[in-house]
């Protein structure tokens, strides 16, 4: 097909908050490169974090760079050494571009890359109307797949690669943080038959939404004391397993003092600094076992993934609240950072969805 010269595309412009719209270039695919048609790109805690450009910002991107690492779309054209998908195939990807010869890589543990490369961070992104990506990073999606939901996939991914950090059956869950990679995970703890699932947050919106997608416990803990809940209805004994959401201190805090000795806790949030921590009551002398989860396992949540919605386990289209044209980002991230929603997704061809 023929391609245009230039497209839309959200941008880092320089080393200041804000993002901005611009004009540039279409990237054109060398010989085992894909070039595919944002469909529906989904807003990530990450994209805030570059927005504000707050400290983990300022040290990790280096302007001018276009935004965004969750996506689905077409694929538009194909570098020459390509055979794992073709022109027309509808995809999403692994946002992690992996080296593929370190040793993490060699021994089956790529999602430890330390020559990562992630999109939106460490090059261009999907904040566009066209993003580039390497053939081995697509994957192809079922052809009635709403666009939106698989655009989730990719943070959909860190909820399963948690939850599946240990087993979850039968267990006391205490999940803490309900952004929408929390609120993922409540899903994939239910499907996996945790016995009770206990969620917190400072945001009543979002745990209201906890308690509607299987939270048996929404507690607000700006107004409620979450550990005198816990050790209530646990009648004394704590939760079975942490799976610690939100990156805030307090959080990881009164989780480590909930969690029973011998359980298990999988840490996904990341902390703005170094934190106080009481290492020798809230894991040594409990016998406690720790996983911190960073991306995805490559490839096997994505196929953990694919069962849980496949056989309709899990059902993403329930955390989406809100949907914006691409031109309307702005709007877009004013209404993810309130803390009154749910996953907000971007079209770049305009709001009505539509499948593969």
């Amino acid at each position: 097909m023929s391609l245009p010269k230039t497209m839309r595309a959200v941008v880092k412009p320089e080393d200041s908050p804000g993002l901005v719209m611009r004009e540039v270039p279409v990237p054109r695919p060398g010989p085992r490169e894909v070039l595919v048609r944002v469909k529906a790109t989904s807003i990530c805690g990450t994209d805030l974090h570059i927005y504000r450009w707050d400290p983990w910002a300022r040290s990790r991107i280096t302007p001018p760079i276009v935004v965004g690492h969750e996506f689905s779309g077409v694929v538009a054209a194909v570098g020459s050494m390509v055979h794992e998908v073709k022109e027309g195939d509808y995809v999403s990807a692994e946002s992690h571009i992996i080296c593929h010869v370190c040793q993490a890589c060699r021994t089956g543990k790529g999602h430890l890359c330390q020559n990562t490369q992630i999109i939106g961070v460490d090059r261009d992104g999907c904040w566009a109307d066209y993003i580039l990506m390497p053939a081995e990073n697509m994957w192809l999606n079922p052809p009635d797949m709403p666009y939106e939901v698989a655009s989730l996939q990719e943070n959909f991914g860190n909820a399963v690669h948690t939850a599946f950090a240990t087993d979850l059956t039968a267990k006391r869950v205490l999940i803490t943080g309900c952004g929408p990679v929390g609120l993922m995970t409540i899903m994939v703890a239910k499907a996996a038959g945790a016995q009770t699932i206990y969620a917190t947050d400072i945001s009543n919106y979002r745990l209201e939404m906890a308690r509607k997608l299987g939270a048996d416990f929404g507690i607000n803990v700006s107004q409620e004391n979450a550990l005198e809940l816990i050790l209530a209805d646990s009648k004394g004994e704590g939760v079975d397993v942490l799976l610690e959401m939100s990156g805030a201190p307090q959080a990881a805090s009164m989780g480590f003092k909930a969690l029973k000795p011998g359980g298990e806790a999988a840490l996904l949030g990341l902390y703005p600094s170094d934190i106080p921590f009481d290492m020798n009551n809230g894991v040594i002398f409990k016998g406690a076992t720790l996983y911190g989860i960073v991306g995805r396992e490559i490839w096997g949540t994505w196929y953990r993934m694919k069962g849980l919605l496949s056989r309709g386990l899990v059902d993403l289209s329930s955390i989406i609240t809100h949907r914006f044209a691409l031109d309307d980002f702005q709007k877009a991230i004013e209404v993810m950072q309130s803390g009154r929603s749910g996953k907000v997704v971007m079209f770049p061809e305009g709001t009505q969805e539509t499948t593969g």
